[in-house]
């Protein structure tokens, strides 16, 4: 059996998406099929819209969603039917030469649904990060979905689905924020934001929020930021060493992802400092630094994939911290929407006015 539901669909490069009937197969072996609650309109979906990821059109987008466990297929375990449920994008193998050491969030075989969604003509569907979950209904990998305390609305537990969970992890889990830390985070949207939040929870005392946009670092500083640069009009280096006695930031984030926004998170780190990139670049972009510097200045130099997170023990993690009101979630939402809203919150995105668009089904 198989089910026609409405879906948000980019049907070919930069144009408008359109809201089309998608068919949806029933669960198969491995498999689960997830009724959609909340999904948000993130940056990777744009991006699957302007052709910036791959050319495999049409696109069933949407991927930071929560939402019920509708049914699964032959020899699922990890979830069964009426389960709440955070879809994630990095569903692990368990056996590959990373899960195998111990180290399942750098997964080199993570996994996605065997079975196609299409359009009503039989044409496939690419789902978004392997999700797809702009549509009423949507199937995945059972091992993409994550069971969270359902106390937790939808709306708020299903940005952990990706950008929250990316910012959060790249403090925490990559750059290893911790007490007494200085960090800064260059770049502040969703994730940057998340970045900040996320060290501020983990005990860093100098938390400063770098941005060129006013309205975002007016936002950084509610989410917890102790101090703010404009980089419109200060040098980023030199201000973040002041506000750091001159050394730098123990950690710093590049949530932007641009060749000069990392030069700017590499030198504003301390010497033995950590600088992570969590902001996506584009594959035409590339980085020239001295590299007696990467010699001379010591410290680490990482990227990190998903806030090198794993699903399964940091979304209910995070939720229960957001239920004991320690991590607002809430406070990421600008706005609720419906489907047919999508390519409007693209363009409120552009604009930088929201953190959060949210769709609600």
């Amino acid at each position: 059996m198989s089910h026609q539901v409405r879906a948000v669909v980019a049907l070919e490069k930069s144009a408008p998406v359109t809201v089309e009937t998608i068919v949806v197969p029933d669960p198969g072996p491995g498999e689960a099929l997830v009724r959609v609650e909340a999904c948000g309109v993130c940056h990777t979906d744009l991006h699957y819209r302007e052709g910036g990821i791959t050319d495999d059109f049409p696109f069933l987008l949407g991927h930071e969603a929560a939402g019920r466990v509708e049914a699964v297929g032959a020899g699922v375990t990890e979830v069964s039917p009426g389960d709440f449920v955070i879809l994630n994008w990095r569903a692990v193998c368990g056996s590959c030469r990373a899960c195998r050491k111990g180290e399942p969030w750098y997964c080199f075989a993570t996994h996605n649904a065997t079975q196609k969604m299409t359009l009503t003509d039989g044409t496939p569907l690419t789902p978004a990060l392997g999700i797809g979950a702009f549509a009423e209904l949507t199937l995945v990998a059972a091992g993409q979905c994550t069971p969270v305390d359902p106390a937790a609305p939808a709306t708020a537990a299903g940005l952990l689905g990706c950008g929250v969970m990316a910012g959060f992890g790249a403090a925490v889990n990559t750059g290893g924020v911790g007490r007494g830390d200085s960090v800064a985070v260059i770049g502040c949207g969703g994730v940057g934001t998340a970045a900040i939040a996320g060290a501020r929870l983990a005990g860093a005392t100098t938390v400063i929020a770098v941005d060129v946009d006013p309205r975002k670092l007016e936002r950084a500083a509610r989410m917890g930021a102790t101090h703010t640069v404009d980089a419109n009009r200060e040098d980023v280096v030199a201000r973040v060493r002041e506000l750091t006695g001159g050394f730098g930031a123990d950690v710093t984030v590049d949530a932007v992802g641009r060749p000069e926004t990392f030069r700017q998170a590499f030198y504003a780190r301390d010497l033995a400092g950590t600088a992570v990139l969590v902001g996506v670049p584009t594959p035409d972009m590339t980085l020239e630094l001295p590299l007696i510097d990467v010699f001379s200045r010591g410290g680490a130099v990482k990227s990190s994939w998903y806030g090198d997170c794993l699903p399964s023990r940091d979304f209910p993690m995070i939720t229960d911290l957001y239920l004991q009101g320690r991590f607002d979630l809430d406070a990421f939402v600008s706005e609720t929407i419906a489907l047919d809203d999508v390519e409007r919150a693209f363009a409120t995105m552009r604009d930088g006015d929201v953190l959060r668009s949210v769709v609600v089904l």
